[in-house]
């Protein structure tokens, strides 16, 4: 669906965050594994951020695996950071074909050497482009997006920089993992579920929350603009009243 077949009003968020959920159910509902419920959420994303990137979007945060996805089946684990390595080197491999970016996001350390190195590689490689920007999130938890950021406020505390009184959410936002991003409008959560599950905490303190019940492997860009058109019907009051 290309600029044409957009029908969607105007405009579009220009930050939209997604919660990749239901790969699993996809595959019991076809009798398969639940590896290749994973696979198939791999070429859905990239169908969707081709297709985002062909339609003006600017950003899309996509929460791949979480800090708490570690806890799953030693085999599953494995299956998907080699899904995620063999997703970052496709990009890799086509990016000088297009003009879209990529960020990863989320703590790196846990990550393999070999995955780091593709990831610094493939961010390097796309960071002058003027296209959508993709930030992956891998080993991320909002919990521990916001640890690390006052962490770093601390050791400039500590360091002379910054004097305690003076700490206030600016702070924090220039040592957040999506800065110096503007935070998501609109949140969207696939297979129904009705959570956050640690996805950009702070980030999403106004995002507008959309949930549909399609599985991630069957989410398509027609389901995106029908979430835009539910965004762009409501009133985004951040706390305050508008009208009477």
């Amino acid at each position: 669906m290309g600029k044409g077949d957009r029908a969607v009003s105007a405009p579009f968020p220009r930050h939209i965050g997604i919660i990749m959920d239901g790969n699993g159910r996809w595959a019991k509902k076809f009798l398969l594994k639940r590896e290749a419920g994973h696979r198939a959420g791999a070429q859905t994303l990239r169908k969707l951020v081709e297709g985002m990137n062909e339609a003006g979007f600017e950003v899309l945060t996509v929460y791949a695996f979480s800090t708490e996805n570690w806890t799953r089946d030693d085999g599953e684990v494995a299956y998907l950071m080699g899904l995620i390595s063999e997703y970052i080197q496709q990009y890799i491999d086509e990016a000088d074909k297009g003009n879209g970016r990529v960020r990863v996001i989320g703590d790196r350390s846990r990550l393999s050497v070999d995955l780091q190195q593709r990831i610094a590689m493939l961010e390097q490689m796309t960071a002058d482009k003027n296209g959508i920007l993709l930030n992956i999130a891998i080993n991320y938890g909002g919990r521990d997006d916001i640890v690390r950021a006052v962490r770093a406020v601390a050791a400039d505390v500590a360091a002379g920089k910054l004097a305690l009184g003076e700490i206030s959410e600016r702070h924090i936002n220039e040592y957040i993992d999506t800065a110096p991003l503007p935070d998501p409008e609109l949140i969207i959560r696939t297979s129904g579920e009705m959570r956050l599950s640690n996805f950009l905490l702070w980030q999403a303190a106004y995002s507008e929350f959309y949930a549909t019940p399609i599985l991630w492997p069957d989410f398509k860009i027609s389901h995106l603009y029908e979430a835009i058109e539910h965004y762009n019907k409501r009133q985004r009051r951040f706390g305050g009243r508008k009208g009477s």
